[in-house]
């Protein structure tokens, strides 16, 4: 078995409970979610533009082609691994891109994540009303 010669950047990216594994591989700029285009897997266009923040930002867009596989949470939350993960595959390929994303707030991971219920509570944090007599 042969190994190949192309060359692959790779990203693991979170947010709430969605995790992507993003794949940056030289190209024309493609771009795959889950095997399918971004418009037909996400419900609007917010959503992708969030997600590629990141490769506008260093304006690669056109330079890499991005495979992503992501699984759990909703659509915002699966964006925010995508964007995470493909922040940390293009800090692979070029080092000096950390200082410009980080000051735009993509380098760190968010790490908000829905509170747990309480037992005696009704959510989270929502307690029985209080009644005074």
């Amino acid at each position: 078995m042969q190994k190949s010669n192309i060359v692959e950047y790779k990203g693991l990216g979170r947010r709430k409970s969605s995790i992507a594994r993003v794949k940056l591989v030289p190209g024309s700029g493609k771009v795959l979610v889950n095997d399918r285009q971004p418009e037909n897997y996400f419900p609007n266009k917010l959503v992708i533009q969030d997600m590629m923040q990141p490769l506008v930002l260093t304006k690669t867009a056109e330079t890499y082609d991005v495979y992503v596989k992501v699984i759990g949470g909703g659509f915002n939350g699966q964006a925010g691994a995508i964007r995470l993960g493909i922040t940390r595959a293009l800090i692979q390929t070029r080092e000096d891109l950390k200082t410009d994303l980080r000051k735009a707030g993509l380098v760190t991971r968010d790490s908000r994540v829905k509170e747990r219920k309480k037992f005696g509570l009704y959510g989270a944090r929502r307690a029985p009303q209080f009644t005074k007599r």
